[in-house]
């Protein structure tokens, strides 16, 4: 990869590893429409391209949700019975997941991940996170809301935040809680997607070089050094910091790329 490459890719993984400590997110919503422009931009097979650009983010959530969680645990803000309790159902879910992506035509996974990050930015702009009067479901439940959150989280490339935050908070778990438990959420669901986007991609023919499976390593190597090292300072800053401005100004980033994205949709 030439020098230039390498410093957007780094600004990338800052970016994606920032969002993921402040809002327990994973990165995904950020990094998978980058990686697709860049991915297009180097003339990668346009029928793998958005796969690419999941597989590859989904990936490096496997380094920022270790680097994330340990900063949250250390303010002992992870809820991790809650961990336990949705992570079999996460891991099949994001088991799955990727195989219901291998089977979408490229334009129709784009399409779906251009609608699936509106919905969060008008979630994250408009709803005010409210702890709720309900409690925790009991194993089944969880089980079942964790496939739920690990299936959403391996189609779309993300570390599932924008279902498992929503659903914490409505269970009366308080947001600083939930954000940080959902930090924790995302090495089950990376573990188990980046898995099965390796299974899934391995007999794919036309990858470039240096793919596994559908997980491009140069650029999963670069953005998850880069990830890694800011994923602690986002996730002290949601410590520190009231976060309702920057949540509004990460929607807008958002609706962004999800225009982007329904462009590449289209085309």
């Amino acid at each position: 990869m030439d020098l230039g490459l390498v410093l957007i890719l780094l600004l990338m993984g800052m970016a994606g590893g920032f969002s993921a400590g402040l809002l327990g997110i994973g990165g995904g919503m950020v990094l998978v429409p980058f990686i697709t422009m860049i991915f297009s931009a180097r003339g990668f097979p346009p029928g793998v391209i958005v796969h690419m650009a999941i597989a590859t983010s989904l990936a490096t959530i496997l380094f920022t949700s270790l680097s994330s969680v340990r900063a949250h645990h250390r303010h002992g803000a992870v809820r991790w019975r809650i961990v336990a309790l949705l992570a079999p159902g996460i891991l099949l879910g994001s088991w799955v997941g990727p195989w219901i992506a291998k089977q979408m035509p490229a334009g129709v996974l784009a399409l779906c991940f251009a609608l699936f990050i509106s919905f969060s930015a008008t979630q994250m702009l408009f709803k005010k996170q409210s702890e709720g009067s309900r409690q925790l479901p009991g194993t089944a439940g969880m089980f079942g809301a964790g496939a739920v959150i690990g299936l959403l989280a391996g189609l779309v490339g993300a570390g599932g935040g924008f279902v498992s935050i929503p659903f914490m908070n409505w269970c009366s778990v308080k947001i600083h809680n939930a954000v940080a438990t959902s930090a924790a959420l995302g090495f089950p669901i990376a573990l188990a997607g980046t898995l099965s986007n390796i299974y899934f991609g391995w007999d794919v023919a036309g990858l470039p070089e240096y793919s596994l499976g559908f997980i491009y390593l140069p650029a999963l190597l670069v953005i998850a050094t880069a990830s890694m090292s800011m994923a602690p300072l986002g996730a002290r800053t949601a410590h520190r910091l009231p976060v309702p401005t920057l949540r509004k100004v990460f929607a807008v980033i958002l609706y962004c790329l999800a225009a982007y994205m329904f462009w590449k949709a289209a085309h």
